[in-house]
């Protein structure tokens, strides 16, 4: 790695500014071979739906068979509201988010996605003039900043591994932990390429990671990537080569978190082969890394069968994917949400006991199960994204993570300290039957199997932990204070 580079509001903050005048030219740990899996940015399906600075109506997503969530309706949904009104929205705390290239246009998307919602500017937004106490945004360029292009005006193409998809996962990204804990700070993390040219991709994504790590830059990260671990060459020697910052996050205190996948208890093959299909699925269940690493907190996905308006109360009418199949039902495990069992991973000590009901049966050799929670994730519930004067509405699980990592931020906030590893507490909390009737959601209806027809009742969503959405989905209020005691050992 050549080294890090900064952009101009980087003085603002600290810790960021210390760290890279003190290193300069940071050259990070060897890059090792024998990796060719591709990193994919876990956008699964994004629509344009307008090109005014205002966010489009309801009656606009409705037309494109969307219900679009904004930032309120998502807080009332997950019953974030009393934490905001009890002054906790993460101060003090930064989530960093890693992407590859990055976006030339961020600072001034971020500016209109805050105007237009509401929400608290940030120190770096374009057109914005910093004022004391406000969050920050910043950008960490780890080898080289790379120009990005925009999105041509029907850029809808969920498969290609381009620089279109990566912009819109920026976005995402950036603009939806802000929206959850909106006096966090964000720090994007981007590294130059996502390709596998010889030994790169994801050894730039992880040397990034641990030079965060390393440098006190964030307090939680959240990676919208990944892919199968049968993608790897080398297997699990492959992949511990790469688990650096994940072994040294917890004596840091860094809580790190990844989306699921967005291929249901499937994952794309390792390399293109054209044709009519030419990214196959993995004909077979497995699961994506870095989710399914035991170091990691894997974030699943769901349709939100809220009202989208308010966020307030279901809402089982259509368009909304799987709701009006099951009416009543306030979230459904997403189809296409990654979820499943290792075959790298052995099952970890905080996964021995479960909630009563939990479907494991499929983990016939006791690995690591994925996932351990889950956020709204389909595109037929999806949220609103600006990107380059453009509002997409915008699915995937890489919707889930960011969104969770900004719950996280708040509880960071709310213990004075960062909780860093949060699966002991986490499953803790879910061998605690009161407690975990107070502090998730239970998702009890979807199913991501993709071979079977009928599907495979065992990877459907059922009462407990089930491999579409983990433990469930927070009830962000009575998570955060029970969240905060578990990692404390109470």
């Amino acid at each position: 790695m050549r080294g890090v580079s900064r952009t101009s509001f980087i003085g603002r903050v600290p810790a960021l500014a210390a760290a890279l005048l003190a290193l300069g030219s940071w050259a990070g740990p060897p890059a090792q071979a024998a990796i060719t899996a591709t990193p994919r940015p876990f956008v699964a399906d994004f629509e344009q739906l307008s090109t005014a600075l205002t966010p489009p109506t309801e009656a606009q997503c409705n037309a494109r068979g969307r219900r679009c969530f904004a930032p309120a309706a998502l807080e009332n949904a997950y019953n974030l509201s009393a934490l905001y009104a009890a002054g906790n929205q993460g101060q003090g705390i930064t989530v960093a988010v890693v992407d590859s290239f990055g976006s030339n246009t961020i600072r001034a998307d971020l500016n209109n996605f805050d105007t237009q919602f509401g929400l608290p500017h940030m120190c770096g937004e374009d057109n914005y003039a910093c004022k004391p106490g406000d969050p920050t945004f910043d950008i960490l360029c780890v080898q080289a900043c790379t120009d990005t292009k925009a999105p041509p005006p029907t850029a809808q193409d969920p498969g290609k591994e381009a620089r279109t998809v990566w912009l819109v996962e920026v976005s995402l990204d950036v603009e939806w932990v802000h929206a959850v804990a909106p006096r966090a700070n964000v720090l994007l993390v981007t590294t130059p390429t996502a390709e596998t040219l010889g030994v790169q991709g994801f050894p730039q994504m992880m040397n990034a990671e641990q030079f965060v790590i390393d440098n006190g830059l964030a307090q939680v990260i959240s990676q919208s990537f990944g892919a199968s671990e049968q993608t790897f060459n080398g297997g699990t020697a492959a992949l511990e080569n790469l688990r650096g910052a994940f072994e040294s996050a917890p004596s840091h205190n860094v809580s790190m978190l990844a989306s699921t996948g967005d291929f249901g208890n499937t994952n794309q093959s390792k390399t293109p082969v054209g044709g009519s299909n030419p990214q196959p699925l993995i004909a077979f269940p497995n699961v994506g890394w870095p989710a399914s690493d035991p170091l990691v907190t894997a974030v699943g996905g769901t349709y939100l069968c809220m009202d989208a308006a308010t966020g307030t109360h279901v809402d089982s009418s259509a368009p909304s994917g799987q709701c009006p199949l099951h009416p009543g039902a306030r979230e459904v495990g997403w189809i296409a949400a990654g979820g499943g069992f290792s075959s790298v991973f052995s099952k970890p000590a905080y996964q021995d006991t479960l909630p009563a009901g939990s479907n494991t049966a499929a983990n016939t050799d006791n690995m690591r199960a994925i996932p351990d929670v889950a956020m709204e994730a389909s595109s037929r519930t999806g949220v609103l994204v600006f990107l380059d004067g453009s509002w997409f509405v915008v699915g995937g699980t890489s919707v889930a993570s960011p969104c969770f990592a900004g719950v996280v931020a708040i509880a960071d906030q709310v213990n004075g300290a960062p909780l860093g590893f949060l699966n002991n507490a986490l499953y803790k909390i879910g061998a605690n039957p009161t407690r975990y009737a107070n502090d998730f959601f239970d998702i009890t209806t979807g199913n991501n199997d993709q071979f079977k027809s009928p599907q495979d009742p065992n990877y459907a969503a059922t009462t407990g932990w089930d491999p579409v959405t983990g433990l469930g989905t927070p009830n962000a209020a009575n998570l955060v204070p029970d969240l905060i005691a578990a990692v404390h050992g109470n």
